[in-house]
C-alpha cells in the first residue's frame, strides 16, 4: 500500500546563526491568531483591549514554563537533568499539554490580581483561542515528526521517514482535528448562544472535551514517558484525568445554577 510519506525538515529557515522552525512558527502562530479573537471579544463585551497586552504575557510565560517543565519532569528527567542546559532548547520541542494548562492557569491568576476581571469570566473567554492554539501545537509536532501513533496498516497511516520506515497513526493529526474541532463548537457557542453567561462553561467543555481526546488518542501513541510504569494507562491519560473531572464539574456547577 502506497502511504503517505512524511519527511518535511522541521527547521524552516536558516537565518545566519539563527534556525526558524515549524513548530516555533505556529506556535507563535497560534498566539498571534488567538490574540486576535480575544480582541474581537474585548471589543463585543466592551472591555478594555488596552489589558490584553498584559494578559498575552502572562499567558504566553505561564504556558511555556508551565509546559516545558511538565515535560521535563514527568515525560524524561533523566536526559534533562543529565545536562540541565537542555532545559532551556525549548525549540528543540518537548512542551507538555497539561503543564502548559496548569502554567496558564497560574499566568491568568497573576494577571487578574490587580483587575476586576472574574477569573471564570477570563477563563471562559480564554477558552476559544486555547483551543485553536492546542491545535497549531499539534500541527506543529507533526511538522517535528515526533508524537508519533503505533504501526497501523489504515489507509491514511503515515511514514515519518525521519524516524523510521513504518507506516504509524497520525496520533499528532488526530489531536489537532480533534482541538479544532472543540474551537469550532466554543466559537459557535460563544457567538450564537446565550451559554457565556454561565460561569465556568466554557471552560469546563474545553477542559473536558480536549482531555477526553487526549486521554483516548493515547492508546494509539508510541510510548512517550522514558521510564516505566506498571499500569496499563500512560502517563498522559493519568495526567488528563484531573482535568476532565475538574472540567465535567465545572459544567454540572454551570448546569445547576441556571436550574
Amino acid at each position: 500500500m502506497n502511504y503517505l510519506t512524511w519527511n518535511i525538515d522541521p527547521v524552516l529557515a536558516t537565518l545566519g546563526p539563527l534556525k526558524v522552525h515549524w513548530y516555533g512558527l505556529l506556535f507563535a502562530l497560534g498566539f498571534i491568531i488567538g490574540f486576535q479573537i480575544m480582541q474581537w471579544i474585548f471589543k463585543r463585551e466592551n472591555k478594555n483591549i488596552e489589558d490584553l497586552d498584559k494578559l498575552l504575557w502572562f499567558l504566553l510565560i505561564g504556558v511555556i514554563i508551565g509546559a516545558r517543565l511538565a515535560h521535563v519532569v514527568f515525560y524524561d528527567p533523566s536526559y534533562y537533568f543529565s545536562d540541565p542546559i537542555k532545559i532551556l532548547k525549548i525549540w528543540e520541542g518537548g512542551l507538555a499539554s497539561h503543564g502548559g494548562a496548569v502554567g496558564a492557569l497560574i499566568g491568568l491568576y497573576l494577571f487578574k490580581r490587580n483587575t476586576e476581571y472574574s477569573y471564570l469570566w477570563l477563563l471562559d473567554r480564554l477558552a476559544i483561542p486555547t483551543a485553536l492554539l492546542a491545535t497549531f501545537i499539534r500541527t506543529g509536532n507533526f511538522f517535528n515528526s515526533e508524537i508519533l501513533g503505533v504501526q497501523t496498516t489504515v489507509p491514511w497511516a503515515v511514514v515519518f521517514e525521519r524516524v523510521d520506515l513504518l507506516p504509524r497513526h497520525p496520533a499528532q493529526a488526530y489531536e489537532a482535528l480533534s482541538y479544532l474541532f472543540i474551537f469550532i463548537v466554543l466559537f459557535s457557542l460563544y457567538k450564537t448562544s446565550k451559554i457565556k453567561d454561565k460561569s465556568g462553561m466554557l471552560f469546563g467543555i474545553l477542559l473536558s472535551f480536549v482531555f477526553i481526546a487526549r486521554l483516548l488518542i493515547e492508546f494509539i501513541k508510541t510510548k512517550q514517558a522514558a521510564y516505566n510504569s506498571d499500569l496499563w494507562l500512560s502517563t498522559g491519560q493519568l495526567l488528563s484525568i484531573p482535568f476532565i473531572l475538574v472540567g465535567l464539574l465545572l459544567v454540572f456547577l454551570a448546569m445547576k445554577k441556571t436550574t
